[in-house]
């Protein structure tokens, strides 16, 4: 099962839990509330009390079954946050990656400028976009230089063409896998038959 289907049906699981475990405390409280303001007859203050021990019993059952969901819910939480960090941090690695590429060929561009060499107008572009005083000061340096010997270049981002695709993290973790652990769902009738209590 995979991470977000699973966090679905148990959400579902306590929400139908905690559902049930409020209409049985009402309940509760109605029973104890005719135990207390009953006159004497012993036969029907027994029948309450009965009424009332079996509830608390399947309240006790509820609330083991639900807090058994809610730790596996935890659980399967952390899967998701390890999954989504995982996606996040390899993006981010690449994203390092391509901004120091990014960096070596601007101070490349800069430097073919100083040697007075003619550059693609795109890769001037990106170096004034990077620093506009290095443009500058590349420039000037250039004009200087180009008395001399030009050479010229091609591009330094004509395979950069080509973008990255990344997964959605979201979808990453709620599509990763499970795993094994998972407690079995028990719908929250059968739960309160097993207490011994009869809807």
């Amino acid at each position: 099962m995979k991470i977000g289907e699973a966090q679905q049906k148990y959400r579902a699981q306590v929400k139908s839990y905690r559902e049930q475990r409020s209409a049985l405390s009402k309940q509760l409280e109605d029973v104890r509330s005719r135990i207390q303001h009953m006159p004497g007859n012993q036969e029907y203050k027994e029948k309450f009390e009965s009424e009332a021990a079996t509830l608390q019993l399947t309240l006790d059952a509820l609330d083991e079954k639900q807090s058994e969901y809610e730790k596996y819910l935890e659980q399967l939480s952390e899967k998701y946050c390890a999954y989504w960090n995982a996606t996040v941090a390899e993006q981010q690695k690449d994203a390092s990656k391509e901004y120091a590429a990014d960096v070596a060929k601007v101070m490349e561009v800069a430097r073919r400028l100083m040697k007075g060499a003619i550059v693609p107008a795109s890769d001037e572009k990106k170096l004034m976009e990077f620093s506009m005083d290095m443009y500058q000061v590349a420039k000037n340096v250039g004009a200087m230089a180009r008395l001399e010997k030009r050479e010229k270049y091609d591009s330094l981002w004509k395979d950069d063409e080509e973008k990255k695709e990344y997964d959605d993290p979201r979808e990453v973790a709620e599509n990763a896998d499970a795993g094994p652990g998972a407690p079995e769902i028990v719908d929250v009738a059968d739960t309160i038959a097993s207490a011994g209590m009869t809807e």
